[in-house]
């Protein structure tokens, strides 16, 4: 029976021995002139389950970094410590590139790269922990478009991270799905925080200021993932974003006014909640309909099911930005300089405008002290003789049905 029981041992723990990454090394690399030659090398020869650990101090690359090793973690002695400068960068489209799953990169900076700063495209397990990204010489339109950049990805855990002057988005996810962006701070950047064409995310616990916009969500056409839903944004600060837009010509961040606290198109199932959104120049909550023309006959640009309660408004409006886009030309006029706290554009398909919105799709506002709001009616809007802005808050009352949080294993 004894010799039974140590087979039987045996047994158990061959399958955890075999999946164990038994080959793991951990990788040290410290700061010198061949720094680019060694963290590369690193990269390619990584096996998974490695650890290539940067140690503190400044590395001067002039060349992208890239990983496609699945199951490998980037990581130095902190966001201040260990810091990749970027800022003699002759060749690559980004700071830093990954394409292989289960990767984790933690406490380092990524400065000053030609392009987005890092990239990870069609990844399944992405962590960033405590990374920064910044363009050092303030916002400018030549700096990087990106600075985090999951995209085309699944599970996607952002935690502890900073990013600073992106010309168009400091933290971005896009076409993803099952995305948590989480006691972050954006700043310096056009839009702060972005979620876009996405499905299931949960953006809490992060500060946005001093950036054109604070939170955006969004979705675009003629993109291979549309329909963006069920986004959660609570527990943010999204204050004070006055930048003036600097994103490159034809860029559409460019058209997001200056002091836009958060903005919400074409997205369905949204809901904003808890938030403090204050000193915003023109608007601290947008919710838009996609304005411009597109070829695109499977879009759908109109946001629905939209829930706005138990926000913190501070002061808006007190400076808007009527040079960028439409949107605070419109609000400026119909407000007469009175700007909301609040606007939705009121644009719906023409099916609504005559027989009006399902009850799933009306858009519900509860619980916002004393936030003010302003709806256009476009069908008054196109009629002379009539005041189009429905301020009513009885419009807009509803009982909320809270959205599911965002649920993945975290420890991969």
């Amino acid at each position: 029976m004894a010799k039974f029981h140590k087979l039987a041992k045996k047994a158990f723990l061959l399958p955890l021995f075999l999946s164990a990454p038994v080959f793991a090394a951990v990788q040290i690399i410290q700061p010198s002139l061949n720094a680019y030659e060694e963290i590369q090398e690193a990269l390619i020869l990584a096996e998974p389950g490695d650890i290539i650990r940067l140690t503190s101090g400044t590395y001067n690359l002039e060349d992208s970094l890239s990983l496609d090793v699945d199951n490998v973690q980037i990581e130095g002695e902190g966001m201040n410590q260990t810091i990749l400068d970027f800022k003699n960068q002759k060749s690559g489209a980004q700071g830093l590139s990954v394409t292989s799953d289960n990767v984790t990169l933690q406490d380092f900076s990524v400065q000053d790269a030609k392009g987005d700063a890092i990239k990870v495209k069609g990844v399944t397990n992405i962590k960033f922990l405590r990374v920064k990204t910044e363009w050092t010489d303030g916002p400018k339109s030549e700096n990087g478009a990106y600075g985090l950049y999951p995209v085309e990805s699944k599970n996607v855990l952002i935690d502890g991270c900073v990013a600073i002057g992106a010309s168009d988005a400091g933290i971005y996810v896009g076409q993803s799905q099952n995305i948590i962006v989480r006691n972050s701070r954006a700043e310096f950047n056009v839009a702060g925080i972005e979620i876009e064409n996405s499905y299931y995310a949960d953006v809490y616990n992060n500060v946005a200021t001093n950036n054109t916009g604070g939170i955006l969500v969004f979705d675009l056409p003629s993109l291979p993932q549309q329909g963006g839903h069920h986004v959660r944004v609570f527990n943010n600060q999204s204050v004070g974003n006055n930048t003036d837009n600097f994103a490159p010509e034809g860029n559409i961040v460019g058209e997001v006014p200056r002091g836009t606290g958060i903005i919400i198109q074409a997205n369905s199932d949204v809901e904003i909640f808890d938030n403090i959104i204050g000193d915003n120049d023109t608007v601290n909550i947008a919710v838009v309909t996609y304005g411009n023309d597109t070829d695109d006959e499977e879009y759908y640009p109109h946001p629905k099911s939209i829930q706005i309660h138990g926000n913190e408004f501070g002061p808006t409006g007190y400076n808007p930005d009527t040079s960028k886009g439409e949107l605070a030309q419109i609000l400026f006029d119909l407000s007469g300089g009175d700007m909301p706290d609040i606007f939705w554009d009121g644009l719906v398909p023409l099916s609504q405008l005559v027989f009006g919105q399902p009850d799933n799709e009306r858009m519900i506002i509860s619980n916002n002290g004393d936030a003010t709001i302003l709806a256009l009616d476009p069908i008054k809007y196109l009629l002379p003789f009539f005041d189009p802005a429905i301020l009513n808050i009885k419009a807009f009352e509803g009982t909320i049905q809270p959205l599911s949080p965002v649920e993945f294993d975290e420890n991969f």
